[in-house]
């Protein structure tokens, strides 16, 4: 195959590594500056230049995109999936994983156990926020962090809000996250390639130091990690659209607490630890894979009127409960199930024999009113406009209450908006 490494590192440990495993099997390799090309929307069809010329073809691309360039980096691997090259890593899934806060949002929605975590902006709301995650100490992230930078450990309630007041001053976005204590300055780093965990380390802070990244000092020794740290690593991984991925992972009293996946893990720490040759892994799987470019499947699926994608949840009363998918009556409706949710389990592609049960999550391909009338009616918002008052704007605290809402306050409540 012809691959392209997305790099600003030409000579790092982890770019000559995989250029190296990659001409060590006979393929054509090239390292390109993500930062020289440019996305051409001119013509008829998506396409980049390089160097200000025309990109010639490649079958695969390998980002290696540094937090500095996310945005534009992010940009140059959405033109390569427009032009249907192959990418182990998504463009969304680099984005996600660059956000600290959304990476967490969309692990906590599929189950992912991590450390209790907040987000909050206004000063009022840090000390609750400080309490909810079990009190100090804490740990405070900021959102684009990397390396250890930007996370620092509050060991009490004062120093804490004192440390967030002070970059949010500075218009810094911080996560508020428990102190996990129980891992004593360790952590588990799991170097995920598709469907599984080729190699894996712990490291240990130094001293009182309580990260342990190797940029910090900390130390590195192979590990064979448990089957619920692979399970959790690989899922935590494929659900932000990441194929190669670091996963961070804390050793919790209840099992492994996920901290960060990473879209471009460095290769040097871990090669040296379990001696594997992790580089020649990824290029293996790119091998492999590359027939196979990443289809945005929403994009792809709606372009259809009148069909789309949505998620049908089946309820305590559904009359889809006992069911299985065959006689379930879809089919009949031309909705196609993709996926099906069932509890901790993900069944990809099910099969007519597979029995609903509540609380059961289909994924679903089909026209958008039959998936519509399946899905439980919400309150809507009054959608009328009223006309504008005699007094558009007046004191809010010498306005009398709306009869519906007796002596109640309009403001200050659990408002919808602003």
């Amino acid at each position: 195959m012809k691959l392209a490494i997305l790099s600003r590192a030409p000579r790092s440990y982890s770019t000559q590594r995989l250029r190296t495993a990659a001409a060590d099997r006979g393929h054509t390799v090239k390292v390109l500056n993500t930062l020289r090309f440019g996305i051409d929307l001119a013509g008829d069809e998506p396409d980049l230049q390089f160097r200000g010329k025309p990109l010639s073809t490649y079958d695969a691309i390998l980002p290696r995109i540094g937090n500095s360039v996310t945005y534009f980096g992010t940009a140059v691997v959405r033109q390569f999936e427009q032009m249907d090259v192959y990418t182990p890593n998504t463009s969304w899934g680099i984005a996600n994983s660059r956000d600290k806060l959304r990476a967490t949002q969309i692990l906590s929605r599929h189950q992912i156990g991590m450390p209790a975590t907040t987000f909050v902006r206004d000063r009022a709301d840090v000390i609750p926020a400080i309490e909810r995650v079990g009190g100090a100490p804490v740990v405070i992230k900021l959102l684009e962090g990397t390396q250890g930078i930007g996370v620092i450990l509050a060991p009490e309630l004062k120093v804490a809000e004192a440390i967030i007041e002070t970059l949010q001053s500075t218009r810094q976005n911080v996560l508020i996250q428990r102190f996990v204590k129980e891992s004593k300055g360790r952590d588990i780093r799991a170097l995920v390639v598709g469907d599984r965990v080729v190699a894996a380390m712990r490291r240990v802070a130094q001293g009182d130091e309580f990260r342990s990244n190797v940029h910090r000092g900390g130390s590195v020794e192979a590990v064979t990690l448990d089957p619920e740290f692979e399970k959790v690593a690989v899922r935590a991984a494929q659900i932000m659209g990441l194929r190669v991925a670091g996963v961070d992972m804390l050793e919790g009293n209840d099992g492994p607490l996920v901290m960060e996946v990473n879209s471009s893990p460095g290769l040097e720490g871990i090669e040296r630890a379990t001696n594997l040759d992790v580089a020649g892994a990824i290029i293996d799987y790119i091998d492999n894979q590359v027939a196979f470019p990443e289809i945005d499947v929403r994009q792809r699926l709606t372009v259809s009127t009148g069909y789309g994608v949505a998620e049908i949840q089946v309820g305590e009363a559904s009359d889809l409960v006992g069911k299985s998918l065959g006689d379930s009556g879809l089919r009949e409706r031309d909705i196609t199930a993709l996926t099906l949710h069932q509890g901790t389990q993900v069944i990809p592609n099910p099969h007519a024999g597979h029995v609903l049960e509540a609380g059961d999550r289909l994924l679903c391909f089909g026209k958008l009113e039959e998936m519509r009338s399946m899905i439980p009616t919400r309150r809507k918002r009054r959608t009328k406009l009223k006309k504008l008052p005699e007094q558009p704007i007046h004191d809010v605290a010498d306005a009398p209450a709306h009869p519906s809402q007796g002596s109640t306050p309009v403001y200050g409540g659990d408002a919808g908006g602003s």
